[in-house]
């Protein structure tokens, strides 16, 4: 009995065995082994060799990472496909299961090498080996990219700007004979595909506009791909830290014009606010881009309207100093001059020993002493009159420092206002204009 049960037992694990295939025996197998076997990824997989491979290509913009405008550098995230037909991988479906399409390692076979001309840092990108080929031959590459590249940034209307980055594609070797490019989708729907984007940073996309054409050169003429990838800046961030504080300490520094010219508290004033400028502009020097070759207009606004400061503040130093030196140099002669004549004023307090000629009766003596009585008084009366000139002339001067460094201060600021004015008309209309876009 155990017998029979063995040989049942032994039966069955035959025709379950005879009932599985072998992998080696499917019809994905089989395919694989028939399409890879004696295939060279060296050569172009072309049968007439005159013939060009066209290589279809497509880009969807995913993410604005990094917009470096030191170093003019765009860091993007991009979706990128190529498709191609390869004349020595297509099959019959029905041989085969009616398989339509399979996935193969892309190191297994021939792929184009097309490259990004922008390219300034190593390609970053997940490590996907496969590609799709279907039954005719047609494969499919697709995989993300983050591109690192070089990008002419202008800053001049921060933070008001819109930045045009290109990304060429082009064979780096084989020429249009060998290898053309075209487009996958038609061109409208690329510029206006924005589906995949990130809203949520700093930058918004607003098209990527395509264009092809023929690169001429001594070594040959190669077909390119130009996709321009055209982004703005979300400025409300910008505005609400920077353009605003700056416009209200200009404001308080347009306010110090008020107080007089000669008074000292102005330059107190001023240098208050010129300590609090100097500090916001410290505070916000990471905020704004920094480019050799190109100056925002918000920091050359900053550079006038300092300059401005400091001039003013200037002006108000020198017209102290020259007030207080006229002051002391009107001081000095009241002091002599209230003094009176040294020789008066001596025989005053020393009067000199009667002489044998002077002494005589009473009524002599004071006949002698009224002239010179009325000398004294005479020469002080001329000195209250000089004192009294001069500190006419010092106050004459004063009045017309203060006119001319009045008419100054006006001049200063009228300037000062149409400055501010400008640079409140060029953010409004910087601003109309990037929402137009």
């Amino acid at each position: 009995m155990s017998l029979l049960w063995s040989c049942l037992l032994v039966a069955a694990v035959g025709i379950i065995g005879m009932a599985t295939p072998h992998p080696r025996t499917s019809s994905l197998h089989r395919l694989t082994r028939q399409l890879l076997h004696q295939y060279h990824k060296d050569v172009r997989p072309v049968y007439n060799w005159a013939e060009a491979t066209t290589v279809y290509l497509d880009l969807c913009v995913h993410a604005v990472l990094d917009v470096d405008v030191q170093n003019q550098k765009l860091k993007t995230s991009v979706w990128y496909q190529e498709v191609w037909n390869d004349e020595f991988l297509s099959w019959n479906s029905s041989l085969f299961d009616e398989i339509q399409e399979i996935s193969l390692p892309l190191s297994a076979i021939w792929a184009p090498d097309i490259i990004i001309n922008e390219f300034v840092d190593l390609e970053r990108s997940p490590d996907l080996p496969y590609v799709y080929v279907n039954s005719s031959g047609t494969i499919s590459n697709h995989k993300p990219i983050q591109v690192v590249s070089a990008c002419s940034l202008q800053t001049y209307a921060f933070p008001f700007d819109i930045q045009n980055c290109s990304l060429t594609f082009n064979s780096i070797l084989h020429t249009v004979e060998d290898i053309d490019l075209g487009f996958l989708r038609n061109r409208e729907d690329i510029e206006n595909d924005k589906r995949a984007f990130l809203n949520d940073t700093e930058w918004q996309l607003l098209s990527v506009s395509s264009t092809y054409h023929i690169l001429r050169s001594s070594t040959g003429n190669f077909a390119q791909i130009q996709f321009n990838v055209v982004i703005r800046r979300c400025p409300l961030a910008y505005v609400v830290s920077l353009l605003i504080p700056s416009i209200f300490l200009m404001l308080v520094d347009l306010g110090s014009f008020y107080l007089p010219p000669n008074c000292r508290a102005r330059i107190v004033f001023k240098t208050n606010v010129l300590v609090g400028y100097t500090v916001f502009r410290v505070n916000m020097s990471d905020e704004v881009p920094r480019s050799a070759g190109c100056m925002s207009l918000i920091g050359v606004f900053f550079t006038v309207c300092m300059a401005l400061l400091v001039l003013s503040l200037s002006k108000s130093i020198l017209l102290i100093k020259f007030l207080h030196e006229e002051w002391h140099s009107g001081q000095d002669r009241p002091l002599l001059c209230l003094g009176g004549d040294s020789d008066a004023d001596e025989s005053r307090l020393y009067p000199r020993a009667p002489s044998a000629e002077t002494t005589g009766s009473p009524v002599c003596q004071a006949h002698q002493i009224q002239p010179d009585t009325l000398k004294e008084a005479w020469l002080q009366l001329q000195s209250i009159n000089n004192s009294l000139r001069t500190r006419d002339q010092v106050y004459q001067k004063e009045m017309e420092w203060l006119a001319i460094l009045y008419h100054f201060d006006q001049l200063l600021f009228r300037i000062y206002l149409a400055v501010l004015v400008l640079y409140t008309v060029t953010l409004c209309t910087l601003w109309a204009l990037w929402s137009r876009v």
